[in-house]
């Protein structure tokens, strides 16, 4: 069984992880400890642990060069923990080759499963260099320092997968299905701060069409019981002979296509992005043309510009740096006209703030021109058909409207939004105030009620009544179900029965 060595100066944080191995039944045959360097040296050199976790912070100036060289010579998984979160103890855990790094406070599920999970993973190398005959571990994982440092590994034969929830926060869970899921040949999974890397193996035999297929199940399996949109890119690098580091930066250009593709998209690349180079800048004479159609009030005219320019549909696309840069181009003629009708006070002077940070940091180029079109027509109405809000329950209307379309999959917030004339953070603000719920709370709750409904007063099957109440797949709607109500849907309807 692997050995691990716990080194932190705080006894508390040795003790408390030595606590979980033994708790959870975590397979390692010894736990050391130790609180200074000078232990640490002396256990690596008597014990030579399998694993190595240690607190960065603890590590002295003049004690890095000695500590690398064990490292290297005995080749431990190291997990590194820290209670900076900066870019310079990332750095000097790549230096490392740390499996992980952990920031503190760390939650004790998290460090139980990346200790069971560096345990296993020696637990089977040994066993496959036993098979292969020799009880050499020459095997070195794939570790950031390969992605991020030039010309470090040459990988011919790796193919790639990177992969982007629009909420990043939600990436531990996209991890442990990643960790689950039933790969034929299993990645290194790297996770980033906003992206999810998986590196499979030289010898995985992965052409184009299998990792579109691929990347298509994962992407179905994943939407099966999860809400998150997903956009993954899947890299094939079979015939590239360059480093892991050269492949994964080309594999990363590859995420920016989201910004016209949007989620819930598979992309399967073998070559750098082709971007299409553009003025970004508007011409006199469309600055021209946009003060006309603002002064003439023509909404029509302007959704139908900014559909022609911004709604591209195949490749190759125009570098995305360059369209927010023409979008806040625009933004500035807006601007302009906002001030000759006196229109640059609160609440609009929030509104246009609020546009140009979407301009400049929305991963999706769709929205960003709804949100643009939104806010010109807020304008618009401000500046020739001036309305007394205090009149008109807003919030009463988008409720009413929530409920005759809360059977539809496809309802959004934006929508809604739209609807009664609103930007969606303004809306979803004024939910919050008056409701003291969010969009999807509210929405969530019209479903679940009707479909105990249905599961008590019909003989629908789950799959159905998933499907009248607005859920995707009946997966989906389960969970979901028993969270708010306590019970599974097939429960509910044996409750019922007997």
């Amino acid at each position: 069984m692997p050995s691990i060595l716990i080194a932190d100066r705080d006894s508390n944080e040795r003790i408390g992880i030595g606590w979980l191995v033994n708790s959870y039944a975590i397979p390692y045959d010894k736990v050391h400890s130790a609180g200074t360097m000078e232990d640490v040296f002396e256990m690596m050199e008597a014990h030579t642990p399998e694993v190595l976790c240690i607190e960065l912070d603890m590590i002295g100036r003049g004690q890095w060069d000695r500590l690398k060289l064990l490292v290297d010579q005995y080749r431990p998984t190291v997990v590194v923990t820290t209670s900076e979160a900066t870019f310079e103890r990332a750095m000097q855990g790549i230096g490392l080759f740390a499996r992980d790094l952990w920031l503190k406070p760390q939650t004790p599920e998290y460090i139980r499963r990346i200790l069971t999970r560096c345990c296993q993973e020696r637990l089977d190398r040994k066993r496959v260099n036993e098979e292969k005959g020799t009880g050499a571990d020459k095997h070195r994982d794939v570790s950031y320092l390969d992605l991020f440092f030039p010309g470090h590994v040459q990988a011919k034969s790796y193919s790639l997968m990177l992969a982007q929830l629009e909420d990043p926060k939600r990436h531990p869970e996209l991890l442990r299905f990643f960790e689950e899921y039933p790969f034929r040949d299993k990645p290194d999974l790297l996770p980033l701060g906003e992206t999810i890397v998986g590196v499979f193996p030289m010898d995985a035999a992965v052409s184009p069409s299998t990792l579109h297929q691929m990347g298509k199940r994962l992407l179905m399996d994943w939407e099966a019981n999860n809400d998150a949109p997903l956009f993954l890119v899947m890299y094939d690098a079979s015939n590239h002979e360059q480093s892991l580091n050269e492949n994964y930066a080309e594999a990363s250009q590859a995420l920016q296509v989201r910004f016209f593709k949007g989620y819930r998209q598979v992309t399967v690349m073998d070559n750098p992005v082709n971007w299409t180079m553009i003025d970004p800048f508007l011409t006199p004479a469309e600055q021209r043309t946009w003060v006309e159609m603002l002064d003439e009030g023509n909404r029509e005219e302007l959704k139908q510009w900014l559909y022609t320019h911004f709604f591209y549909k195949e490749e190759p696309y125009p570098e995305p740096g360059l369209l927010r840069i023409r979008l806040t181009s625009i933004l500035a003629q807006v601007r302009r006209y906002m001030k000759s009708r006196g229109l640059d006070s609160a609440p609009l002077e929030e509104e246009y703030h609020r546009v140009f940070e979407t301009i400049l940091y929305s991963p999706i180029l769709y929205r960003i021109v709804v949100e643009l079109l939104l806010f010109i027509n807020q304008l618009l109405d401000a500046a020739h058909h001036p309305i007394d809000e205090s009149r008109v329950d807003v919030v009463e209307q988008a409720i009413r409207y929530i409920e005759g379309r809360y059977t539809d999959p496809a309802l959004r917030l934006e929508e809604v939004a739209r609807y009664i004339d609103r930007s969606p953070s303004y809306f979803s603000t004024l939910l919050a105030q008056k409701q003291g719920s969010s969009f999807r709370q509210i929405l969530t709750s019209l479903r679940v009620k009707e479909a105990r409904r249905l599961l008590l007063e019909t003989s629908l099957s789950v799959q159905e009544v998933a499907e009248r109440c607005g859920f995707i797949n009946a997966n989906y709607f389960s969970k979901i179900f028993k969270e708010k109500t306590g019970t599974t849907p097939r429960l509910l309807r044996n409750q019922k029965k007997r």
